[in-house]
């Protein structure tokens, strides 16, 4: 997982949900600024998974345009719901089938509908 896809992912930037609205990006966005004007310590620092980071007027303001764009809001929307998801437990369950890889129980057809098919 690239470090920069994580740490300056748009969505923890402005400290909003991958199911935000463009509204409440581009509200949360303005309010950061305007915070990150007047010096208030509470915005000057964010959260991820790799631990905090430093919020710069120029950071926020990168990260709404890179929301505005469909492309590069989906793929923020995959690191980020990447980075939140939870590690998986290391051992097998004991009525696994060795060799049996079993996917996200979200969406069971998504290697057929990327193409990819059974061995």
């Amino acid at each position: 997982m690239s470090h920069a896809r994580v740490t300056e992912n748009p969505f923890l930037v402005l400290g909003v949900a991958p199911t935000a609205s463009r509204l409440e990006i581009e509200r949360e966005a303005q309010k950061l600024l305007g915070m990150l004007e007047l010096g208030f310590a509470a915005a000057a620092r964010y959260d991820t998974p790799l631990g905090p980071r430093a919020r710069t007027p120029e950071l926020v303001r990168e990260a709404v345009a890179a929301l505005r764009d469909p492309a590069r809001r989906l793929a923020a929307e995959v690191w980020a719901r990447a980075a939140a998801a939870p590690a998986a437990d290391a051992t097998p369950a004991a009525d696994a089938t060795p060799g049996a890889v079993e996917g996200p129980a979200g969406w069971p057809e998504a290697p057929v509908a990327f193409g990819w098919r059974a061995r």
